[in-house]
């Protein structure tokens, strides 16, 4: 579980800078800020809230594949030459305040500063270090840890920083679409980890330390 974060704080300085082909956007919850099949032409910088990743498969089935937190990027993968289209979608799931780059803005500052470049580079492989994590976990692991792996990492356990046991505004749904399992096995298993101590519902979804138990088992 241990990895180290990226410090949003070094990258404010240089999207400051950005004066031109730069945009806040406000996003209700529920809305969506760009869907699969749209034009890949922006890049954007979470600055609060949370955002919803998802995909959608030929025959209509959805999966969630992410969560944006504040201080990430999204979207960033209209940088990737030969992906003119959004791959996937970003749907605000808290009221959430985007920063929005135009796709050339953000070309012209990782040619022009090299130490942005390097913190860029760095998110960029950290995020696919987590997509091979997410995908040997679905491999390789049963519902109950991938469940319990999920709701570590959305409260932030194990990276640095202070944790943030309690996660609101996550329905039972995508956090199904997430572990790839149906809501009532998920449902089932949250009950499970609440009689065992390991979450609490107050505001929130709690998620003690002591669920740790369950995603390190063998």
């Amino acid at each position: 579980m241990a990895r180290k974060q990226n410090d949003s704080r070094l990258v404010q300085p240089f999207l400051e800078r950005l004066q031109n082909g730069k945009t806040v956007k406000e996003f209700r919850i529920g809305q969506t800020i760009f869907a699969q099949g749209d034009a890949a032409d922006a890049v954007f910088f979470l600055q609060k809230g949370r955002v919803k990743m998802t995909v959608i498969s030929d025959r209509g089935k959805e999966a969630v594949i992410g969560i944006v937190e504040p201080g990430q990027f999204f979207g960033e993968s209209s940088l990737v030459a030969g992906h003119p289209l959004r791959m996937s979608s970003a749907t605000s799931i808290e009221h959430s305040s985007v920063l929005c780059f135009e796709k050339e803005a953000v070309v012209r500052l990782l040619h022009e500063n090299a130490e942005f470049a390097d913190y860029f580079v760095s998110y960029t492989l950290a995020r696919t270090v987590r997509v091979e994590e997410d995908l040997v976990d679905q491999l390789f692991n049963s519902t109950e840890k991938r469940l319990a792996r999920v709701l570590l990492l959305l409260a932030n356990f194990g990276q640095d920083g202070k944790p943030q046991p309690v996660i609101p505004q996550i329905s039972q749904e995508t956090l199904a679409q997430m572990v790839g399992a149906s809501r009532s096995r998920v449902s089932s298993f949250l009950n499970k980890f609440r009689e065992l101590g390991f979450i609490d519902y107050n505001g929130g979804l709690q998620v003690n330390s002591s669920l740790l138990t369950i995603a390190l088992r063998d």
